[in-house]
């Protein structure tokens, strides 16, 4: 995790210094920039190469936390060419040069700004001032939540739309297909209808709430064998029919995998390509080592050593998990799905 941290004064750089040490103690690999005439003094600190504007051109490219130590003004005329989407910018905060003040900019929830400021005003002994309004109102955050546990969110504009049902009316509903550990957060209610709720599953559709944000655990792992020259088209028509036919949505999908003879499958490397899924191989004793009841083939197991490649892919990638959808084939394409064991936490 790459963060970089600005300042503008000799006072400035002194605490920057110390935010970069509390910084690189929880993990992160820290840059630390000033003015020419500041770095020289501090150890560690480089100078704005070639200027602040360039800086800060690279740190939205790479980083994922940004700290400007110094007037609030500074910092939002400088990120201001930068701003794309919440979903994509860094955590942005801004730092009083004495410490008093710690300020989240930007992606207070998604970047996790919000947390950061709060660890570092309690390390500088000072004040995080957030602004978002669940925050304020001491409310459960999804988008928040859902970065920090990994999960994909139907869409921001929903996560937006339950936020402010939830400020309206000062509870929500959640349905899980899966065990929830921990207690629920407040505004949270065990709920399998109503105006407004969280949704956790890894379904396309789940019809429970008026308003409905859906938060998907990347767990569902889908193994595929295929004739030698199969397209990717053929592919992923064939894979995309069964993920409908098992309402499963294609958002919750962890990776592809097979049988290491298919390595250089043209069409099963473009379709997972396409799909921007990773794709594993797996031998075909790894295959065979696969506890489990599967839909055994003589033909197949006389070609590659094993008497099915979809079924025990898709178990073995997800780490002995649920075969949720046996062998489908069509046309020399055969299919099948995995889910992972899986608990949904809110004790974080």
């Amino acid at each position: 995790m790459k963060a970089v941290v600005f300042s503008f004064t000799q006072a400035g750089t002194a605490l920057g210094c110390r935010v970069v040490a509390h910084l690189r103690g929880e993990g992160w690999d820290v840059r630390q920039a000033s003015l020419k005439k500041f770095a020289v003094v501090q150890e560690g600190v480089l100078p704005f190469t070639p200027n602040l504007h360039d800086e800060a051109a690279r740190a939205f490219e790479a980083a994922r936390l940004v700290v400007f130590i110094g007037a609030a003004g500074i910092a939002v005329r400088t990120i201001a060419p930068f701003i794309r989407h919440k979903d994509l910018d860094p955590a942005v905060l801004v730092i009083d040069e004495k410490g008093q003040f710690v300020i989240p900019l930007l992606s207070g929830h998604i970047g996790g700004a919000n947390a950061i400021a709060r660890r570092l005003a309690e390390e500088l002994q000072g004040q995080a001032v957030v602004t978002t309004a669940t925050d304020v109102n001491a409310l459960f955050a999804v988008d928040e939540w859902a970065a920090r546990q990994g999960l994909r969110l139907s869409s921001l504009a929903d996560a937006k739309a339950f936020a402010a049902a939830m400020l309206e009316k000062g509870a929500a509903g959640v349905y899980s297909d899966f065990p929830l550990q921990g207690p629920l957060p407040q505004g949270l209610v065990y709920a399998f209808h109503g105006d407004a709720g969280l949704v956790i599953t890894t379904k396309a559709q789940v019809p429970v709430f008026r308003t409905t944000v859906v938060a998907r655990p990347v767990i569902v792992h889908v193994g595929i064998g295929c004739r030698k020259g199969t397209t990717a088209r053929d592919i992923a028509y064939w894979v995309n029919a069964v993920l409908q036919r098992a309402n499963l949505s294609p958002d919750a999908i962890a990776d592809v995998s097979s049988i290491d003879v298919k390595r250089g499958e043209a069409g099963l490397l473009a379709f997972a390509k396409a799909q921007q899924w990773p794709l594993h191989f797996f031998t075909a004793d790894e295959l065979n080592a696969v506890p489990g009841d599967f839909t055994a083939s003589d033909f197949v197991k006389e070609r590659v050593g094993t008497d099915n490649v979809c079924e025990r892919a898709a178990v073995l990638a997800s780490h002995q998990g649920t075969l949720i959808v046996t062998k489908q084939s069509r046309r020399g394409i055969t299919v099948a799905v995995a889910c992972e064991r899986y608990q949904a936490r809110f004790d974080y």
